[in-house]
């Protein structure tokens, strides 16, 4: 009797880490690589390789940042993965990063949801902050 599909290991679909990492430690980048793949793991995406941006004055265009787009035209490559938003740079240069992973047909993956900054009233009176907690996302589809 064959196996049933759920018993049989089948790769999920490719992305490609994307790191900004200036003046971190090892044991930093060792712990952001390894929540990444576990991140992977758990929402059964495959975890191809990690691209890793240290120059901070390459401005959007830099080295690591060229690679990642030459890996998404790749046939089926599904998206990119980063700890949070930050890790593509600072807001005008990630919003700059985060078209042209669009526009190469890519989804950008958050494993951090980015914050908002909102006061809100709660069970704990009025005019005191809810801090939301780590949300895990996947990029809701559209």
């Amino acid at each position: 009797m064959e196996p049933l599909t759920e018993h049989r290991p089948v790769s999920g679909p490719v992305v490609y880490g994307f790191l900004r990492l200036l003046r971190v430690s090892r044991a930093r980048q060792d712990a952001l690589v390894a929540s990444l793949a576990e991140y992977c793991r758990s929402h059964e995406l495959e975890l191809s390789g990690v691209f890793t941006d240290r120059d901070a004055s390459a401005g959007p265009a830099s080295a690591a940042f060229s690679g990642l787009l030459d890996v998404l035209a790749l046939p089926d490559v599904y998206g990119v993965i980063a700890p949070a938003e930050s890790h593509l740079g600072p807001k005008a240069i990630a919003a700059e990063r985060g078209r042209r992973i669009e526009a190469a047909g890519s989804r950008l993956l958050l494993v951090r949801k980015p914050r908002t900054a909102h006061r809100s009233v709660s069970s704990n009176g009025p005019g005191r902050r809810r801090h939301p907690g780590t949300i895990r996302v996947m990029g809701a589809e559209s």
